[in-house]
């Protein structure tokens, strides 16, 4: 069911932020991260996608913020990102 529900709120910000190219900063939910060295798997896979400009991951919060080129990428491509790292996100409701 939460999955469902973040899957929604994930293709209804992906498809928002579509209408204006640029660089857009996005802050996900992250699962999964219980140690120091979650942050850096976490940080090398936002990485590691075309389009991500910086990235900070908090383990406290189990938060990262994502600055990206959305002409390059999307919300769904760097939650993927994350989720294939063994570490599933969406953005995180306000």
């Amino acid at each position: 069911m939460i999955k469902t529900i973040l899957a929604s709120i994930l293709l209804f910000t992906a498809t928002s932020y579509g209408a204006v190219a640029g660089t857009v900063t996005a802050t996900l939910q992250v699962e999964n991260m219980t140690c120091a060295s979650c942050p850096v798997i976490v940080r090398k896979a936002l990485l590691s996608v075309e389009g991500v400009e910086t990235v900070t991951v908090d383990l406290e919060t189990k938060t990262a913020n994502v600055t990206f080129d959305d002409s390059k990428t999307s919300l769904g491509i760097i939650t993927n990102a994350t989720g294939k790292a063994g570490f599933p996100s969406g953005v995180k409701a306000e």
